[in-house]
């Protein structure tokens, strides 16, 4: 008598081997599909610190550094000041005179700005108190100055006070946009704007780079 056509199926089964290559690349795509797919993770800022050179496109700008700068006191009833400074020097690549300006208070208001401290979206740590600041300026030959006219390199102070008994941080870290000239959001001039990206209701800048400087302590006024 001949066996059935699908022969005896007590006979043990051998075990599929699957590579650990394989294995490793499925696990990998799985976790990326959960996370939100290949091409959807958010692309991380150029990481620079004091003494690089950023394209902003509508700015060039140094990050020369931070230090502690101390003002005594002018009388007796007068108290030392001190303030954290970050200094740039920035180089205005438009046609007009443009301001120094001031960071935002909140990332959000930024995309609407062209001065160059507007683009200095986030600073971290921040400062607290009423009169801490943040103050900005420009140097120039005639003393101080909130303008920085095309084509002149400038230095630029962005200066915060440290509070009675306040240490200063041992680093700052900047997150900093940069600008385009393209056409407006409601119209079809084109000019300078801090490229940004509309998420919801609000227009978040892309930060360009992070900038760490470390904070040198001890400078007199």
């Amino acid at each position: 008598m001949t066996e059935p056509s699908g022969g005896n199926t007590d006979k043990p089964r051998r075990p599929v081997v699957v590579p650990a290559v394989a294995l490793v690349t499925f696990t990998a795509v799985g976790i990326t599909a959960l996370l939100g797919g290949l091409n959807e993770a958010p692309e991380q800022p150029d990481p620079l610190s004091e003494g690089a050179v950023l394209d902003q496109g509508l700015y060039s700008t140094k990050f020369v550094g931070s230090r502690v700068k101390i003002e005594p006191a002018q009388n007796e009833w007068d108290e030392e000041k001190r303030f954290v400074e970050l200094v740039f020097n920035v180089t205005n690549n438009s046609d007009e005179t443009l301001l120094v300006g001031l960071p935002p208070e909140k990332v959000e208001q930024a995309y609407t700005s062209t001065f160059f401290a507007g683009s200095l979206v986030k600073i971290d740590p921040a400062f607290p108190g009423e009169d801490a600041g943040p103050f900005a300026y420009a140097l120039s030959k005639g003393g101080e100055t909130r303008q920085l006219h095309p084509g002149v390199p400038t230095e630029v102070i962005l200066r915060y006070k440290l509070q009675k008994g306040q240490q200063p941080p041992a680093k700052i870290s900047l997150d900093v946009a940069s600008y385009e000239f393209a056409s407006q959001f409601n119209n079809n001039v084109e000019a300078w704007r801090m490229i940004s990206k509309e998420v919801g209701q609000k227009h978040l800048p892309e930060i360009k780079a992070r900038v760490t400087m470390s904070v040198k302590k001890g400078d007199s006024a």
